[in-house]
């Protein structure tokens, strides 16, 4: 089928929902005897970032220490397939709630937390994928009986949370270092992978001839305000998107734009519960 598909289709992708270790899901469909054993399919559903990382973001924040390894084992992986995130219909339907719902702590804290889980999904290796009603954090469940909850627009936290993912798709779509090696080893390098205590995330994406982005996340409601990031380039590092701006609902803390980097190590405030994006400037900038 897949032979089929892209011999014949271009521009056509194959996705598989596929929960098993079945190896070469996304490997080419070569003739190799009566069952080859890799199937063509050009992305692979990861199920296991989905359930890790959701399994995190339902964690009271002071536990979320004991299980940092829910968000860093996913990368152990991350390139033996084509992967897309699926956050997914089958996550905010039969009583599991929405994904709202899914996070801890009070309504401030829940909307901080998806806005930041959102940010790290979308600095992620892998292609996203978000089920409707997800991009404003409606609070219902989904149900294929009624509409989206459209009116919760309305209200600014929603409309926070529709512009911060209108704004991480823009980002995501401009900055090549966020999507072109998705699916390669070479677009990502851990900086920060074992503060556990602090909760604290960050990475580099690259592409070749593009800008390299750091990605940082805090996943505690304490603000950070003196943290000292590992850079692996000198210089300015403009500030892209930041989950905690006021504009998407948060408490508006931040680095006034930019981090400067010095002898391998910036100092940045980390807002609570936010994630952050950061592009290097070149001198042409």
């Amino acid at each position: 089928m897949n032979q089929a598909v892209y011999g014949t289709c271009p521009g056509v992708i194959t996705v598989a929902e596929e929960s098993t270790s079945w190896p070469g899901v996304t490997q080419p469909a070569l003739d190799e005897g009566e069952r080859p054993s890799s199937l063509g399919f050009g992305f692979k559903w990861n199920m296991g970032f989905m359930n890790d990382t959701l399994r995190y973001m339902g964690r009271d924040p002071v536990h979320r220490r004991y299980h940092h390894d829910e968000i860093t084992f996913g990368l152990v992986y991350a390139f033996s397939e084509n992967f897309v995130l699926p956050i997914s219909h089958d996550e905010v339907v039969h009583g599991k709630g929405s994904l709202l719902n899914k996070m801890a702590g009070d309504d401030w804290q829940k909307f901080a937390s998806l806005r930041a889980y959102y940010g790290l999904m979308w600095g992620y290796p892998g292609k996203k994928l978000l089920f409707m009603g997800q991009e404003f954090a409606q609070r219902r469940e989904w149900s294929e009986a009624r509409e989206l909850d459209w009116d919760l627009l309305q209200h600014a936290p929603h409309a926070g949370m529709l512009g911060w993912v209108r704004d991480l798709n823009r980002a995501y779509a401009a900055l090549p270092a966020l999507h072109a090696r998705d699916c390669e080893g070479e677009g990502f390098e851990w900086l920060v992978v074992d503060d556990a205590l602090a909760s604290v995330f960050a990475w580099v994406r690259r592409a070749p001839g593009a800008a390299p982005v750091l990605v940082v996340c805090n996943m505690t409601p304490a603000c950070h305000d003196h943290y000292r990031l590992p850079v692996p380039q000198d210089g300015v590092w403009r500030e892209v998107l930041n989950s905690d701006a006021a504009i998407y609902g948060g408490s508006g803390q931040g680095n006034a734009g930019k981090i400067v980097a010095q002898d391998g190590a910036a100092f940045a405030i980390l807002p609570p519960l936010s994630a952050m994006m950061f592009e290097l400037q070149t001198d042409t900038e």
